[in-house]
C-alpha cells in the first residue's frame, strides 16, 4: 500500500509540474502575440499620421497657391465695375472659405488625435471643397476675360 500512495504522490507531482510549465508557456506566449498585435498597430497608426500629415501640407500648399490666384482676379474684377461680376466672385470666395475651414478641420482632428479614417474623410472633404473653389475660380477668369 505503501508503494501505490508513492507511485500516486509521484504521477500527481509529475502532473501538476506538467500543467505548470505548460501554463507558463501559454502565458509567455498569450502576451508575446498580444506585444506583437500592438506593436504593429503603433507603427501602422504612425505610418498612417505621416501620410496624414504630408497630405495634409500639400492641401495647404494648394490653397495658398489658390488664395494668391484669387487676390490677383480680385484686382480684375474690382477694375470691370461690374456688379453681377462682383456678386459672382463673392460667391466663389466662399467656396475659398469653405476651404480653408476644411483643412482647419483636418488640423483639430490630428491635433485631438482622431482615428485615421475620421482623418482620411476629412482631408477627402478638403480636397473636395479645394476643387470646386478651382472651379469657381476658374468661372470668374472667364468671366473676367469675357466681359474685357
Amino acid at each position: 500500500m505503501k508503494r501505490s500512495r508513492l507511485r500516486m504522490f509521484k504521477v500527481t507531482s509529475m502532473t501538476i509540474s506538467v500543467m505548470g510549465v505548460l501554463m507558463i508557456v501559454a502565458t509567455v506566449a498569450i502576451l508575446a502575440y498580444m506585444g506583437f498585435i500592438s506593436l504593429s498597430s503603433f507603427i501602422s497608426a504612425d505610418a498612417s499620421t505621416n501620410t496624414n500629415n504630408d497630405e495634409l501640407a500639400a492641401l495647404k500648399s494648394d490653397y495658398s497657391l489658390l488664395k494668391t490666384q484669387f487676390a490677383n482676379v480680385k484686382k480684375d474684377v474690382e477694375a470691370t465695375n461690374n456688379k453681377k461680376l462682383k456678386a459672382s466672385y463673392d460667391t466663389a470666395e466662399i467656396e475659398l472659405v469653405k476651404t480653408e475651414s476644411a483643412i482647419t478641420d483636418i488640423e483639430s482632428a490630428i491635433a485631438v488625435g482622431k482615428s485615421s479614417d475620421e482623418v482620411t474623410k476629412r482631408i477627402e472633404t478638403a480636397k473636395s471643397q479645394l476643387e470646386k473653389a478651382k472651379s469657381s475660380l476658374a468661372s470668374i477668369r472667364s468671366k473676367v476675360s469675357n466681359s474685357g
